[in-house]
């Protein structure tokens, strides 16, 4: 599939800026800015939007990574999955957790509180949602009430994330292949500033 949208905007001071930012974090400029730069306004509220998530911290970061990715295999979101395989695995996830996302229900790699997790955010995704009172009960006794909202609003985000990346036909830019073990006798290409 390719992207329903041109992954090449105009050149705004806003998009070479964010461009920038992105080669210079994630080794290329990733699909989602190129498809929001068409409208700016757009573009600096996602960006602001992004930037703010990326510095809450009452919830813990294991967690909210396994959310996110049960709510972008909900969607159905490839781009989000490729990328979020990267980036988490990057931040020091086990692999296994993060490839077995999408079968979580027959794994065994996933504590109890993170299966409930990864439920929550299934029942948030699904349209319409069918989260229940309990389900809130259990992770509010367990993680304490904000983080529960920290929590709830990055499946949230993620939702507007992979929602769009889907309709937009944004798909995997190649980001999970830059973790895997290499064959024997290639190189690695594991960082961001080495995909350039």
């Amino acid at each position: 599939m390719t992207a329903r949208i041109s992954l090449d905007p105009p050149r705004s001071l806003l998009f070479r800026a964010v461009s920038w930012y992105s080669h210079r974090t994630y080794g290329k400029v990733i699909a989602p800015l190129r498809a929001t730069a068409h409208h700016t306004g757009v573009l600096w509220a996602y960006s602001r939007l992004e930037l703010s998530a990326g510095r809450w911290r009452k919830s813990d970061p294991q967690l909210k990574a396994l959310a996110v990715m049960a709510a972008a295999a909900t969607v159905g979101c490839s781009w989000c999955m490729d990328f979020g395989y990267w980036l988490n695995h990057h931040q020091g996830i086990d692999p296994r957790k993060l490839r077995e996302v999408p079968t979580w229900r027959d794994s065994d790699v996933y504590t109890p509180l993170e299966r409930e997790v990864l439920a929550y955010a299934e029942a948030m995704t699904v349209t319409p949602p069918q989260v229940e009172d309990e389900q809130v009960e259990r992770l509010r006794s367990a993680l304490g009430e904000a983080a529960l909202v920290e929590l709830t609003t990055m499946i949230a985000v993620e939702n507007m994330r992979s929602r769009s990346n889907s309709a937009l036909g944004l798909t995997s830019q190649g980001f999970k292949d830059r973790c895997e073990v290499p064959p024997p006798g290639t190189s690695a290409r594991h960082t961001p500033a080495t995909d350039r």
